[in-house]
């Protein structure tokens, strides 16, 4: 059965059975389970990857609807972490997802990062970013990191191979920490393309495969369907 429901990834040089095994016994955070966090932790419940840790302190409302596709109107006013994990499991039941209702914050960053081989950060502010950041070069745990806000967004990956950092890429830490959590206006399909391109990097980080975006700076905007890829 296993075979069979990955079958069209295992066909694929590129990752075959040992590279789905590789998935099997990964174990991922998902810090946020908003807009990019639905996209991204379906798309790795979907590919099979054997643990995924939700993290978020957030209830579900209305307005998220417009774009965090995990959630129905049914479950508005519940919490995002209990909803997302029954909506994986009924999409994967063979892939274990535990929650934490909670921020990611200083008195728990070491021991979620510390339990996992890879950290999504589909947060919706700096601070929260920056604590990954710190916490992942101390720990030396890889990241991929998801911004999105307008018709934009932007993905890269750090603390795979190389040195650089979140930090180095936004050294304003001071006054981006400052900035409270967005609130900016965005259409549902930015955060369905952010997080899809976080989840194909972190298939492609576990399974051992391609190019990652480490050094790397991918942005688009849907609005003109410009893309480009900086080296940072």
């Amino acid at each position: 059965m296993q075979s069979s429901r990955y079958s069209r990834q295992i066909m694929l040089s590129q990752i075959g059975q040992e590279g789905q095994d590789r998935l099997a016994n990964a174990k991922v955070l998902v810090v946020g389970v908003g807009g990019l966090g639905s996209v991204v932790s379906m798309y790795l419940a979907g590919a099979g990857i054997g643990n995924i840790i939700l993290v978020d302190s957030d209830v579900v409302s209305i307005s998220n609807l417009q774009r965090q596709v995990l959630y129905t109107e049914k479950e508005v006013g519940m919490p995002k972490v209990e909803c997302a994990a029954r909506r994986l499991m009924d999409q994967n039941s063979n892939v274990r997802i535990e929650t934490v209702y909670d921020q990611l914050c200083a008195d728990n960053a070491t021991e979620l990062i510390g339990s996992v081989d890879l950290v999504m950060d589909c947060t919706d502010n700096f601070a929260v970013r920056f604590l990954i950041d710190d916490t992942c070069a101390a720990l030396n745990k890889p990241w991929i990191y998801g911004s999105i806000g307008c018709f934009c967004g932007q993905v890269s990956v750090f603390g795979h191979t190389s040195g650089r950092r979140y930090s180095h890429l936004y050294p304003d830490r001071e006054s981006l920490s400052a900035i409270p959590p967005s609130s900016a206006g965005v259409i549902g399909p930015v955060p369905g393309v952010i997080g899809s391109i976080q989840a194909s990097e972190a298939i492609k980080l576990i399974a051992g495969f391609g190019q990652l975006l480490e050094n790397k700076l991918f942005t688009i905007d849907l609005e003109s369907l410009r893309s480009m890829v900086i080296d940072f």
